[in-house]
């Protein structure tokens, strides 16, 4: 039986790097195809090095495109490397261009299953591209991998066989676990931007509804201006962002330092020693959640509910006020939550799972 983890992307290849650890330490048969959705090296390739992942076997070139253009150069490439890979299974991970490709190119092909990893999220916007993946991928898939009851009960409501569906946890906190500890043996990444553990709070910003669009994007770094005035932050730029920084031309408060992306196992650790994290990043959400600091999500929908259910999240969108009653609420109220996405095993199951139920 061969294993097939297909990735393009940051989040996808930290999520699907258990699994990929999981086959190696079994001695099992996989390959790897990367489709190239993130291309710069700071966003890519620095992940394979980092994480001590083996190298792509298919490296699919795609880059980036507008969404039609890159999915169909997705489709193509992807059919004729499946005749070389030959997979039984496809892992797919996540609502990105590149699940969605490789869940469609999978499920044409005879005697191929699609197991989706991370299946039965929503926010219910369908202005997002990723919500209109996420629900292509789950009903083209065999296997669907949900982190939670929650995402196992809404895709039995979408008419999805229930013997399909398996609550497995999220590779998300096997993934934290195993980059922790890797992370600790690297210098610790706050001396290099002058910050103190527990006295900041990290940014991240790059979801087209918030940067694309010059009032949101400007009244975002407004609201962050003002929580600069209070306490450090510290804002790893996304390359979208950079654009948005370019074409607008925003002053940032001097406390709120803008700096270039930074590698994964950096980014755990600053990430862990943060008072508050901001974010529009749905994977995000869920490292917080795990670390056990307080999120601040700036969109006005998730669908990630249960860091917000625990108390670990807030929505506030774009409100500055929102923003720092947020802030406020955090630093008056002692929070201790359990975190709902799984036990650290979720990659093992998913294995054992697909090894069972693939002929």
């Amino acid at each position: 039986m061969k294993h097939c983890f297909i990735l393009g992307t940051r989040p996808e290849i930290i999520k699907l790097s258990p699994l990929i650890r999981v086959a190696q330490t079994r001695g099992l048969d996989y390959c790897i195809i990367h489709t190239n959705q993130h291309y710069t090296a700071s966003m890519d390739d620095i992940f394979f090095r980092e994480l001590e992942l083996p190298a792509p076997e298919f490296n699919l070139h795609i880059g980036s495109e507008y969404h039609s253009t890159q999915t169909g150069k997705m489709l193509i490439s992807l059919d004729e490397t499946f005749r070389k890979c030959k997979p039984d299974v496809v892992y797919v991970e996540g609502d990105t261009n590149t699940v969605m490709a490789g869940a469609l190119a999978a499920s044409k092909e005879q005697g191929v299953a699609v197991a989706h990893v991370e299946a039965g999220l929503r926010s219910y916007d369908r202005t997002m591209p990723e919500e209109l993946n996420r629900i292509i991928a789950d009903h083209l898939s065999d296997l669907l991998y949900a982190p939670t009851k929650l995402q196992a009960n809404i895709l039995a409501s979408e008419g999805i066989d229930k013997d399909k569906i398996f609550v497995t946890g999220n590779t998300v906190v096997d993934a934290v676990a195993q980059h922790l500890e890797i992370a600790g043996q690297m210098d610790d990444p706050l001396e290099q931007f002058g910050l103190k553990p527990k006295s900041y709070a990290v940014l991240t910003m790059h979801r087209p509804g918030n940067v694309d669009d010059p009032r949101v994007f400007l009244r975002l770094v407004s609201a962050i201006n003002a929580l600069a005035e209070r306490m450090p932050v510290l804002f790893p730029v996304h390359p979208r962002t950079k654009v948005a920084i370019d074409a607008n031309k925003p002053k940032f408060h001097r406390n709120l330092h803008a700096v270039e992306p930074i590698g994964y196992l950096q980014m755990l650790r600053v990430l862990q020693q943060a008072t508050h994290i901001i974010t529009d990043s749905g994977g995000i959400q869920e490292e917080a959640c795990i670390l056990q600091v307080p999120c601040i999500t700036i969109r006005e929908n998730t669908e990630r509910p249960e860091t917000i259910d625990i108390g670990g999240n807030i929505l506030v969108g774009s409100d500055e006020k929102k923003l720092l009653d947020a802030v406020d609420h955090y630093g008056r109220t002692t929070i201790e939550w359990s975190n709902p996405f799984g036990d650290g095993h979720s990659a093992e199951r998913m294995i054992d799972i697909a090894t069972a139920h693939v002929a």
